[in-house]
């Protein structure tokens, strides 16, 4: 039997948070653990011995907003994947959340069926890139300042991994590409999260197109 997604949903609007946990609830390959109504409650409610591998997040909300909410999620719990849900189309909407650590970016009027396979591809790739986010990502990081690279040298094989990241290619795919072991493909993402210190593969691809490392 294959192993749900486990899910949180943190919106402030009940009505809508509750409608999308009774959606998801109705695939199999969902687990909705909990509701949240705003950053401050998910940090009351999310606990260590029960983690989910996705927070669907909203922006606008009452005491932690979703930017300072996904941030804090994904420093001190890099293993969640943050998958933005929000009613704004708006380049910085998406951008500032991408830029908070979100693997992902999601219109509210999307149909459950286009949630549930932004679902799996984040589980599965831990990157969901969609029209929402790779126009307006690479738009606007290509528009912005460098970041400095200095002592900072990446290895021919690192820059190669770097720009298969951009892809959907899932991990063990990278590896099969590479022509190496799915373990060496880990020891390049940790390898560039300590040099580069960046904790997900969504902030790779940002540090890759704002230095004009990865061709899209």
């Amino acid at each position: 039997m294959t192993e749900k997604i486990s899910i949180v949903i943190v919106d402030d609007h009940t009505l809508f948070r509750s409608g999308v946990a009774n959606l998801l609830s109705e695939f199999d390959e969902i687990n909705v653990l909990f509701q949240a109504s705003s950053g401050k409650d998910l940090q009351q409610k999310l606990s260590e011995d029960d983690l989910p591998d996705i927070i669907l997040m909203d922006i606008t909300m009452p005491l932690m907003d979703g930017y300072e909410a996904t941030k804090w999620v994904t420093t001190l719990y890099p293993g969640i994947s943050v998958l933005a849900l929000s009613m704004f189309d708006d380049e910085k909407s998406i951008i500032n959340m991408l830029r908070a650590g979100a693997c992902g970016y999601l219109l509210k009027e999307s149909n459950p069926y286009d949630l549930l396979e932004a679902i799996k591809i984040t589980k599965e790739k831990g990157l969901f890139i969609n029209e929402n986010v790779s126009g307006r990502m690479l738009m606007s990081l290509r528009n912005e300042s460098k970041v400095s690279t200095a002592g900072t040298k990446l290895s021919n094989r690192e820059m190669e991994f770097l720009q298969y990241c951009s892809t959907e290619l899932t991990y063990k795919e990278i590896a099969d590409r590479m022509n190496v072991s799915p373990r060496t493909v880990d020891n390049y993402r940790e390898s560039l999260f300590a040099k580069l210190n960046i904790k997900s593969r969504t902030g790779l691809v940002v540090y890759g197109i704002k230095n004009s490392l990865i061709n899209i």
